[in-house]
């Protein structure tokens, strides 16, 4: 028989209240408890959404007997610690995007989970709604034939361009990258796996942190993926796939995808297909981890572990070539 999944939060910022209204979604699941350095904050969030344990620590909510598995909802450069401290507790982990600032972050978080033998996954939600899915089959089953190129991007402009801010703050592993390139960056690893050598440019803002990023990655076939970010304009926020037998589109927003059409070559004709969400999509991220610990797995086999090392090695890669480390790295 299935347990219901009783969730605690990690942090209660806007992250954290995507994947409560989520949970909402999900009969399996259960939130139960929220935890913050900030035992107000917590309060405020626990009255919001009827959570009926709040813990002023983080420590206090890894321990907590009445949690099964826990959403790290907190700052990138927290993501680490958090994670590990839960891990230790035999808490099962769900860890918002980034896994880890780098690729060292997420190798100790990997070897962790492996020595507590403790489910962990990074909280990569786009790769698991119903339409990502149907992406995921055509592109490897052949059915667009061979993918060729890859062309991805996510930008957006702030309405509050606060300098201390998450998305600014190098304190806090700001930058486009790690928050919205990351998503084009896990697209293209999903379809076409590991690059093998790369080309990069980046605008630096005021802070330190790259504003507006751009990316070419060869693979070992030769196929190329262009992908973009950016903190300082909206984007296309669309994918496409252009393959030998035919191309395929995810209209915006593909990190939230809910509409494709596909152009078959030998046919010109032109397919659409649109697959609203159940819920706000997080729900289908949650049901997929309390799955993953009802048959007492491990890891996701739709986001391994072995991928977001690979795909934050990548993002290493790339800050390294444009000279920018965090003021909390080695």
């Amino acid at each position: 028989m299935k347990q219901k999944i009783k969730w605690g939060i990690l942090g209660p910022g806007r992250i954290a209240r995507a994947f409560a209204e989520g949970l909402r979604h999900t009969p399996e699941a259960e939130l139960t408890a929220i935890g913050s350095r900030s035992l107000e904050r917590a309060r405020e969030f626990s009255h919001e959404w009827e959570v009926p344990q709040v813990f002023g620590s983080y420590e206090e909510l890894a321990s907590s007997s009445s949690v099964d598995a826990v959403y790290v909802a907190i700052p990138h450069s927290e993501h680490h610690d958090a994670v590990v401290l839960c891990l230790r507790n035999k808490k099962s982990v769900l860890c918002e995007k980034p896994l880890g600032v780098n690729a060292k972050q997420v190798g100790s978080m990997i070897q962790t989970a492996r020595e507590e033998g403790v489910l962990l996954m990074e909280g990569m939600w786009s790769r698991f709604p119903p339409m990502m899915e149907k992406v995921r089959e055509l592109a490897l089953s052949g059915s667009l034939g061979e993918i060729r190129l890859l062309q991805a991007d996510f930008g957006f402009l702030p309405k509050d361009k606060n300098p201390a801010g998450r998305l600014y703050n190098p304190n806090l592993a700001g930058g486009s990258v790690l928050d919205l390139g990351i998503y084009p960056l896990s697209f293209a690893s999903m379809i076409m796996g590991s690059p093998t050598d790369f080309a990069t440019l980046a605008t630096m803002g005021e802070t330190g942190v790259d504003e507006q990023a751009s990316c070419i990655l060869k693979y070992a076939n030769g196929a190329h993926a262009l992908l973009n970010s950016s903190l300082q304009c909206q984007s296309a926020q669309e994918a496409f796939l252009a393959g030998t037998k035919a191309s395929l589109r995810i209209h915006k927003q593909c990190w939230k995808p809910q509409k494709i059409s596909i152009h078959w070559h030998e046919s010109d004709q032109l397919e659409e297909m649109s697959m609203p969400f159940a819920g706000n999509g997080f729900n289908y991220e949650a049901r997929h981890f309390g799955e993953l610990i009802n048959l007492g797995k491990k890891e996701s086999d739709i986001m391994p572990l072995s991928e977001s090392l690979s795909i934050c090695e990548t993002m290493d890669g790339l800050r390294k070539a444009w000279a920018m480390k965090y003021p909390f790295e080695d």
